[in-house]
């Protein structure tokens, strides 16, 4: 897997790289390129009196095309400009990956192309949503370090086990709604299994919470007057149909609040209501507002049960700024504070987000465990004390000491060495021959080796993932299911090659193409295709051809008879043609 990087690119780190799948710009045939040129000469035409007005100027700061799929190499050299890069992936990736990326302000962008068929939605991320919708958008100064503040704050949520399920069943719902061929049965087993999941998740996690107010914002947003509101959310620009519903009396207009968080949204069907921000400062007033209900600033108790109900790698901080990091599964609590932590399997300790020397996965190879808060009958935590109060308490290199702590938790042993840090404060007592007990039940023993004790009198911090993103190997991420590339039949084939003969004559690559002889075989073979008689009725037009002109639309208008449900793509298609031609 190779792809061409660049300073920003240069920054991520391997595990991110690990979902990046290069672009294959031959894959896109030409009825790809006249989809992306439709969707994009629509949506610029109608979005440029309802997007937000940096829509239309990122269009051109970016340098995405109206007539061509985009490159992500070219994107990449425009979007460098502005601190940005693009990759690509195969569909849908890990929600905390997917803002991952954002705090490395790299834009994930799924490659393939809707197909013709769901020309106004997919389900699926596709370039036409990421290329056209999110892109544009980031040259915004504001709104781009929204999006990377969100980044950082959103990949610090904690998941819960069903998260992931969820994700898995939404990916599989999105690839097999784009792919061609599959039967309607498969697709409602697939829409009624992400139902009964919705049904069960129980307690949202902080992930599905975050990730709502991702979808309110960053997919479905709108900006200015609630009665008059513009479109910023990419949902929205890279969809034709939805990008029109929005804007009418059918969706309810919400004034966008922390509330959003706890508004859950359903991929698979148009949005009943829309919240919409005032500007784009105050999108990150409600994050940071939201940021504060999080374990990442919270911690204690509730942080730690978030943890260990995720069954996933994250890490504590402790008030003395030590960092554990492994799958948390034991807690023991007094006083509803926690006096106990303890992880299982491999485990790294560090400070400051660079993993302690001699505690990395290798040394704590089948987990960590530590009490923590006060001593039973003292008023200073362990961290607070002065050299003298450390005396009194005999915790000092070479003696041997019992400490009961508070809520029954019993060690006893001979202290080897203390590791402080930057502000003098200890962060980690070494003992041998230790015991750790809480009440009869044995935590730790001599023949375990070397105890390692983590100092801090609280959790001040949970949250996703490790400390020092160099202490495991995350380079693990297996899909369960990827994109359908069928291959196409020997009709479709041909049809594509008569797409790509009006595609050379209108770029002027070759003029010899009889359009009249390509649309008499449209006529006899392809009787229901729409697009490419849209695309000979524009160079018809433009060539003062009134007569072949008129056919076409009567062509068309005998599809929309057979076709009610094309009538209004072909409408538009014939419109845009119009309204060219006025412009001009």
């Amino acid at each position: 897997m190779t792809f061409e990087s660049n300073t920003v690119l240069d920054k991520l780190p391997s595990h991110l790289k690990q979902y990046i799948n290069p672009q294959d710009y031959d894959r896109y045939c030409a009825i790809d390129q006249a989809v992306w040129r439709y969707v994009m000469r629509k949506n610029v035409g109608y979005l440029s009196g309802v997007a937000h007005k940096s829509y239309l100027e990122g269009l051109k700061k970016t340098g995405i095309s109206i007539d061509h799929i985009p490159n992500m190499y070219g994107m990449n050299r425009i979007l460098k400009e502005i601190g940005w890069a693009a990759v690509a992936v195969d569909g849908f990736i890990p929600p905390s990956a997917f803002m991952e990326f954002q705090a490395y302000n790299v834009l994930v962008i799924a490659s393939d192309i809707r197909q013709l068929e769901h020309i106004e939605y997919t389900p699926a991320p596709d370039i036409i949503h990421e290329g056209a919708g999110h892109a544009p958008i980031i040259a915004n100064p504001e709104y781009a370090e929204y999006l990377r503040r969100f980044g950082e704050i959103g990949c610090k949520a904690i998941s819960s086990e069903k998260d992931y399920e969820l994700y898995e069943a939404v990916r599989y719902l999105s690839i097999i709604k784009e792919a061609s061929g599959t039967s309607e049965k498969t697709i409602k087993e697939a829409e009624e299994k992400i139902e009964v999941l919705q049904e069960n998740m129980g307690e949202p996690s902080e992930m599905a919470l975050i990730r709502n107010l991702h979808w309110w914002t960053v997919e479905y947003g709108l900006i200015g007057e609630v009665n008059n509101p513009k479109i910023y959310g990419a949902g929205l620009l890279s969809s034709i149909g939805e990008s029109a519903w929005c804007m009418t009396d059918k969706v309810k207009k919400i004034p966008y609040s922390i509330d959003a968080a706890s508004t859950a949204f359903d991929i698979t069907k148009p949005q009943p209501q829309l919240f919409v921000t005032p500007d784009f400062a105050f999108l990150s007033q409600v994050l940071e507002e939201f940021a504060n209900t999080m374990a990442l600033r919270k911690g204690g108790l509730k942080g730690l049960e978030k943890l260990i109900k995720a069954n996933a790698l994250g890490t504590i901080e402790l008030s003395t700024g030590i960092q554990i990091s492994g799958v948390f599964t034991r807690m023991l609590t007094h006083d509803d504070k926690v006096v106990y932590a303890g992880t299982t399997g491999e485990t790294a300790l560090a400070y400051r987000e660079k993993e302690l020397v001699g505690h990395s996965i290798k040394n704590h190879p089948h987990g960590f465990g530590s009490p923590l808060g006060r001593l039973k009958g003292s008023n200073l935590p362990i961290e607070d004390m002065s050299p003298r109060d450390l005396k009194a308490y005999n915790i000092y290199e070479g003696e041997t000491i019992s400490l009961e702590f508070e809520g029954e938790i019993f060690l006893e042993g001979k202290i080897l060495t203390g590791t402080r840090n930057l502000m003098g404060k200890i962060i980690l007592i070494t003992f041998e021959d230790c015991t750790l007990k809480y009440k009869d039940e044995i935590l730790f023993e001599p023949h375990q080796g070397l105890y390692h004790m983590a100092v801090g009198e609280r959790i001040i911090s949970a949250y996703n993932g490790p400390a020092d993103l160099h202490s495991f190997d995350l380079v693990t991420h297996k899909i369960a299911t990827h994109t359908i590339h069928q291959k196409k039949t020997s009709e479709q084939e041909k049809l594509n090659l008569y797409y790509k003969q009006i595609r050379d004559y209108r770029e002027g690559t070759n003029t010899t193409i009889s359009r009249n002889k390509v649309f008499k075989v449209l006529q006899d073979q392809y009787p229901t295709d729409w697009l490419l008689s849209i695309e000979l009725y524009e160079l018809a037009v433009q060539n003062g051809d009134k007569v072949f002109s008129e056919n076409i639309v009567k062509h068309l208008e005998s599809v929309k008879l057979s076709n009610p449900n094309l009538g209004h793509l072909i409408d538009d298609g014939l419109e845009l043609v119009h309204n060219q031609m006025i412009k001009n």
